[in-house]
């Protein structure tokens, strides 16, 4: 997943991400395994990848109801937000 933080609301984006969305996504059974900031660039602001054990648990998340809820609440503060499910691999994928 890929974003841009809404200048305009970066504290609540910040208080929003930690309280809710980061435990929300991993009750909901994301791992997270990364998440990165571009401070230079033309890039998107904040990457973070999770990993999931198969395609089928992948759509029974993202068409959940908790999911929609939490990604209206992200989309709030951000822009720009993009995600792309590929194959696990070790070693970084963008």
């Amino acid at each position: 997943m890929t974003w841009d933080i809404n200048p305009e609301f970066e504290q609540e984006y910040f208080e929003f991400v930690v309280r809710e969305f980061l435990p929300g996504v991993q009750k909901l059974g994301f791992k997270l395994s990364d998440a990165w900031v571009t401070v230079y660039g033309d890039q998107p602001q904040i990457l973070v990848s999770a990993v999931l054990p198969n395609n089928q648990k992948i759509a029974k998340i993202i068409h959940s109801e908790k999911w929609t809820i939490l990604l209206d609440k992200l989309l709030d503060f951000v822009t720009d937000y993009r995600q792309k499910i590929v194959p696990a691999s070790a070693g970084f994928q963008f």
